[in-house]
């Protein structure tokens, strides 16, 4: 693999849909309208050209999101327990060495997304990389070897959900997109929707 040009084939994405809304007064946050679409089909345009696979993870509304055309992975275990459950249960099916998550809320993904992380990720012979917004780490968008499992399960199995506690037991690196901050802009209330509306209008 070369280590300047990211391998697609090599690459599964996930797109996180399974949280539990409870801002939004549970709506799927996925399905949410911005200009006319849903969220999760603008995350759909701009991480499909960067990966050679997508998996959608869900935990409801399953046949919405089968219509995208991409196989919806419910978390192996009922409820919802965060996104680590949800990395989990796609590297179980991911047929690539790695997988790269991004949120179902985030309509800004620009086109290097995954290049950047994978770049960062080689140079630094790293297991995990993560985005960084210049001010703080965007723990759910990340690239990660799926020969994590093991250690994720683990992690899981013993009680823990916390994905900053988990990324520190391996080599993880940081990647800077503070050029980028509309990347993580997202949907968390009523009113982050019209600022993503706006954003995307005069984008």
């Amino acid at each position: 693999m070369s280590d300047r040009v990211e391998p697609r084939h090599a690459i599964t994405g996930v797109i996180l849909a399974g949280g539990e809304a409870r801002r939004m007064g549970g709506q799927d946050k996925g399905l949410i309208e911005i200009a006319g679409r849903s969220m999760i089909e603008y995350v759909i345009d701009a991480i499909r050209p960067q990966v050679g696979a997508l998996l959608i993870n869900a935990n409801r509304s399953h046949e919405h999101y089968s219509r995208y055309g991409f196989a919806v992975i419910a978390d192996e275990n009922p409820g919802f327990n965060g996104p680590l459950a949800g990395m989990a249960s796609c590297m179980r099916v991911a047929a690539t060495e790695y997988i790269a998550t991004l949120p179902c809320d985030s309509p800004n993904i620009p086109a290097d997304l995954v290049a950047r992380l994978y770049r960062q990720l080689r140079a630094e012979d790293a297991e995990i990389a993560v985005a960084h917004s210049g001010e703080r780490m965007q723990p759910v968008f990340s690239l990660l070897k799926c020969a994590l499992l093991d250690s994720l399960l683990a992690y899981l199995n013993s009680g823990e959900r916390k994905i900053d506690r988990w990324y520190a037991r391996h080599v993880t690196v940081t990647v800077d997109f503070s050029d980028r901050p509309d990347t993580f802009i997202n949907v968390n209330t009523p009113e982050d929707v019209k600022k993503i509306e706006t954003a995307l209008i005069h984008a």
